[in-house]
């Protein structure tokens, strides 16, 4: 069976709910796997482009009254938010060998401090203790309650980029990657800060890694297939070996794409009916551009430099139908900003125009800055659009 690219976009706005938008924040999150949280602002943008009521207080409740949405480090060693459901997925198929190594590194660099993997654990069962009295607590205050968070480390001594590590710093994310702790509770000031408060992570469905990684490797393709082996490896970050174990346990059928083989799963071969004509304004770090390894079919290749930095994290991206069509920013004064980079018509301009009035309303003047800059969104942020 052979799926154009045709094809591919047209699932790609009804299922990643660009085209068709969700009810809630879950449904968002779910549509896309999870969603991109490294940057704290990329969740509240990539939630509100695929809401039909977007804002920042649905997203909030979710992460923090509800705690539908969790925010995790996952696949890639990249921190997501992931539907609640999702969790033990994410950890036993992703995060075990993640952790197993981000111990190992921790530890040769506290032993060059006189610490030792006795020491690790004890102050470990200190910071259990102090949240299982508090409930929940930042960083700083876990400090307090346990000062041995507070001792600091210097790294890569002699190197460019040497400097200086806390306890806390390395421990606290590891212990939530061993599934012990959970971002959680309401960030102080706005929705764009990145500070969080530390709780005890809630009990975890036990699963083998192969049954999650099956679990995972399904909803990778229910949202994003086609796929070809090498996308979903970038995505999850797995050996190419787990990944085609994941793909036979699914019972994955191959299809043929343009870029070779790819698969779907096995009762995803028809052919889809295309949704009406679609924009988007999608943020930095957005997981619809940054779902796939192969990205010809929906970005152009003489683009990329303009819209990714050099680590390879995308930018803000302006799409029509599909595609990525141009990029956008926002000026110090917080006016929304943007540049075709195809002339895709007047259609598009008219509902491009549409998503950044919708957009512009929703924020309410709080200027987003991604936390990775991109050539386009630079050049747009300090000036006029030419």
């Amino acid at each position: 069976m052979r799926i154009t690219n045709g094809q591919r976009r047209a699932r790609l706005g009804a299922r990643h709910r660009l085209a068709r938008k969700a009810a809630t924040p879950e449904e968002a999150a779910a549509s896309v796997v999870a969603l991109h949280g490294t940057d704290p602002a990329t969740v509240f943008l990539s939630a509100g482009a695929r809401l039909a009521e977007p804002g920042p207080e649905p997203v909030e409740r979710a992460l923090y009254t509800e705690r539908t949405l969790v925010r995790m480090t996952g696949m890639r060693r990249t921190v997501f938010v992931v539907p609640a459901e999702l969790v033990p997925v994410v950890h036993h198929s992703s995060m075990l060998p993640v952790a197993r190594k981000e111990r190992v590194s921790m530890l040769k660099v506290f032993g060059e401090g006189g610490w030792d993997e006795a020491r690790v654990k004890d102050v470990e069962a200190s910071v259990l203790a102090a949240l299982t009295a508090a409930g929940e607590a930042t960083t700083t205050e876990l400090g307090v309650l346990e000062p041995r968070l507070r001792e600091q480390f210097r790294v890569a001594v002699g190197k460019p980029y040497e400097g200086v590590v806390s306890v806390g710093s390395r421990l606290l994310p590891l212990m939530a990657m061993d599934g012990l702790l959970v971002r959680r509770g309401r960030h102080s000031g706005t929705w764009i800060s990145g500070q969080h408060r530390w709780g005890l992570a809630p009990e975890m469905a036990e699963l083998t890694v192969h049954e999650a990684q099956a679990e995972l490797a399904g909803r990778w393709l229910a949202a994003f297939g086609p796929g070809t082996e090498a996308d979903l490896k970038w995505w999850t970050g797995w050996t190419l070996k787990d990944v085609r174990a994941a793909l036979a346990a699914v019972g994955a059928v191959a299809v043929d794409l343009d870029e070779g083989t790819g698969f779907v799963l096995p009762h995803d071969q028809d052919e889809v009916t295309a949704p009406e004509p679609w924009a988007a304004l999608l943020p930095a770090l957005d997981p619809t551009p940054m779902g796939w390894q192969a990205r010809d079919w929906y970005l152009p290749p003489e683009h990329r430099a303009e819209l990714f930095d050099r680590s390879g994290n995308v930018g803000p991206t302006v799409w029509w139908d599909g595609r990525v069509v141009g990029g956008w920013a926002q000026r110090a004064d917080g006016e929304i900003v943007w540049r075709l980079l195809t002339d895709a018509g007047a259609d598009a301009r008219a509902a491009i125009e549409a998503e950044v009035a919708g957009l512009a309303a929703w924020l309410g003047g709080i200027k987003v800055t991604p936390r990775f800059r991109t050539p386009l969104e630079r050049a747009l942020s300090a000036g006029p659009p030419a």
